[in-house]
Parts: C-alpha cells; structure tokens; sequence
C-alpha cells in the first residue's frame, strides 16, 4: 500500500502591513492549509493580481517548510505558537465576526484608559465598519470610505481573538449610537 499524497496548488500570499506588504508563492494542498500555517497573511484570489504577479519575481515555499525565507519562518513559528491554544482557528471561516478590542490590542500607557474599537470585521480579517468607544462612553463611527488604508487588521486564526468576540447586536446598538467621524471627531 502506498501513501496518498494530496496535490498542491500555488497561492498567491500576502502579509499586508498597510502601506506595503510581502509576497510568495506558497504551494499547499488549499488555501486554508496556508492560513493554518503561517500567521498574519492572506491568501490573494483576485484574477488580475495574480496574473500580475506573474511576473513579479518572488520566493515560492512549501506550506512543508520547503523553501522558508526568514519572514515566512517567523509567521509560521507565530503559528505553531498558537496551534495549541484554546480559540485556535475559533473565528476563522466565518462571513463576519464582531469584535471588541482596546487599541492596538495593548493597554494605554499610563493611568490613561484605552480606547476600545467595536469592530465588524470581514472573513479576509479586514474591518467593514468601525466604533470607536471614549472612556467617557461616547463613539466615532468610520468605515472603508474613511480610511486611507484598510490592511487586514485581525488574523481570525488567532486564539486571543476568539475572547474578544461579540454579538452583532452589541455592535449595531454601539454603531447607532455614535457619530460619524465627519460630524466633529476623527479616529485616534
């Protein structure tokens, strides 16, 4: 009896970080088998991109470890770093997901209190609209059209996402009741 192996196919992958990113081709056997595996990318489906980057000159790896430059090394050991932990993967999948998080994920410096961000975020980890929450309770709204950039912001495979989830309603009670960024306040 001989081991089956699966076929691979080439990705297109994107570590976005704003105002630029890092590109590979990775060969897995899907697209979720790249997300499982390197952390803080995105596997890029858009037809004219990947004709593209056809012809751009970058690395091709294997999802294996066949082929690893030092950044892929380092998503990958972000990975594995987090494979075991409970929420692994807990948000990944799904249409849209609501989250709750204060700045940058970190807490503000000082005796100040962090801003918190509402945010309904996509299936590609990039966020659809935002809330921005004062310590005093009151809110910005923003969404695509307000932001210059909108890298993905999230990695839904990440375990500490999944403590950081709320509910839709939660969300739209926070949207309603906030006021747009053009009506006197601009996002931190």
């Amino acid at each position: 009896m001989t081991d089956h192996v699966a076929p691979t196919s080439r990705f297109l992958v994107l570590h976005d970080y704003g105002m630029g990113g890092l590109w590979w081709w990775v060969h897995a056997v899907s697209a979720r088998q790249v997300l499982e595996t390197f952390a803080d990318v995105e596997v890029v489906d858009d037809a004219e991109t990947i004709e593209r980057a056809g012809s751009w000159d970058l690395d091709e790896v294997a999802a294996d470890g066949t082929g690893m430059s030092d950044a892929m090394d380092e998503f990958r050991a972000k990975r594995d770093a987090q494979r075991g932990r409970a929420g692994f993967g807990a948000l990944a999948g799904r249409e849209v997901v609501w989250l709750r998080r204060p700045w940058n994920g970190e807490e503000a410096e000082g005796d100040e209190d962090p801003t918190l961000y509402l945010m309904e975020v996509g299936s590609d980890g990039r966020r659809l609209r935002q809330v921005e929450l004062a310590p005093d309770g009151s809110g910005l709204r923003s969404g695509p059209d307000d932001w210059p950039f909108n890298p993905p912001v999230v990695d839904l495979f990440d375990p500490d996402l999944a403590g950081m989830e709320i509910g839709r309603s939660e969300f739209e009670t926070a949207w309603l009741g906030a006021r747009h960024v053009d009506e006197g306040g601009t996002p931190a």
